[in-house]
């Protein structure tokens, strides 16, 4: 019936899984739990996991070679062995007792269905308030109702279930060895086949919150993997289309130049605890300028 496949890296896991293993036996169905460690380096958290092994129906997989998410996505589908799949990253944790229930209920009513996810309510901690600030302002969008506007731009398998044959007839692409991109560019591949897509509200929350410099780290990755992807997602993303605009307008130039004059102020406003969104999303721009 499920496989639940759970992607990790130096992250530990054993609650979320513990959770899940409690949600299925209540519902007495077929089902496997498989976390896949990509390349983990600490032992603390494999250990950890490893626990897991003792549930029953529950497997973990440790891989020594760290080969990003996609990729380890990807792994994990071919070894599922039933035909959906349900793929949640490893920072979640279940708030909703029905969580499963609700998924079983949506089985069958398309070929992908997407949960969502959400943020706590504060943040005290003043060393990750960028990556707080930009999910509680990404969460005002994230109900059902706002995703089903724009079903295959608002997809994200942080948590979604998928039918593995037609997941497996795409997959999530190879180019995506990096950070960023592997579900934006995914979503672009389901569209293109028409594929159907629910988005429902069933959300998981996100506990996993960057401190600022690991975020702005991670961003720039993104944006570095977006040019390696060499156009496939340029015109879907907004930094993607707003350099577009200025390759149109002949003014490229000024946002490399705004990187070179402005970038260390920038980056010191970001790495504060009190950083700016709007200076966040010139920075992007300006930093993806100077990829190019």
């Amino acid at each position: 019936m499920l496989s639940i496949l759970i992607p990790t890296y130096d992250y530990t896991c054993y609650q979320l899984v513990h959770d899940l293993h409690e949600q299925a036996e209540r519902l007495g169905m077929p089902y496997e739990i498989i976390v896949a460690e990509d390349g983990s380096r600490s032992q603390v958290s494999i250990i950890a996991n490893h626990k897991m092994e003792e549930l029953s129906h529950c497997h973990h997989y440790i891989r020594k070679e760290n080969m990003g998410q996609a990729a380890t996505r990807n792994e994990l589908a071919a070894m599922a062995k039933y035909d959906w799949l349900l793929f949640i990253d490893s920072d979640a944790m279940v708030e909703k007792p029905d969580f499963l229930d609700t998924y079983i209920y949506n089985i069958e009513k398309a070929e992908v269905v997407v949960g969502g996810l959400y943020h706590q309510p504060e943040n005290h901690d003043p060393h990750k308030t960028l990556r707080f600030k930009y999910e509680k302002e990404a969460d005002l969008h994230r109900s059902a109702t706002e995703r089903s506007l724009h079903p295959y731009r608002q997809l994200t398998c942080f948590n979604a279930m998928l039918h593995k044959p037609t997941f497996m007839q795409i997959q999530f692409d190879k180019d995506c060895k990096d950070y960023g991109y592997e579900d934006a560019l995914f979503g672009v591949e389901l569209e293109r086949r028409g594929i159907s897509v629910l988005h429902i509200d069933n959300p998981l929350l996100h506990n996993g919150l960057d401190t600022n410099e690991c975020f702005l780290r991670k961003s720039e990755t993104a944006l570095r993997t977006l040019k390696k992807l060499n156009g496939k997602m340029e015109a879907h993303s907004h930094v993607g289309k707003a350099y577009q605009r200025l390759q149109k307008w002949h003014l490229a130039w000024g946002a490399k130049w705004g990187y070179r004059m402005l970038g260390t102020l920038m980056r010191k406003n970001l790495l504060s605890p009190h950083p700016s969104l709007l200076w966040f999303s010139i920075y992007k721009l300006c930093y993806y300028a100077t990829l190019s």
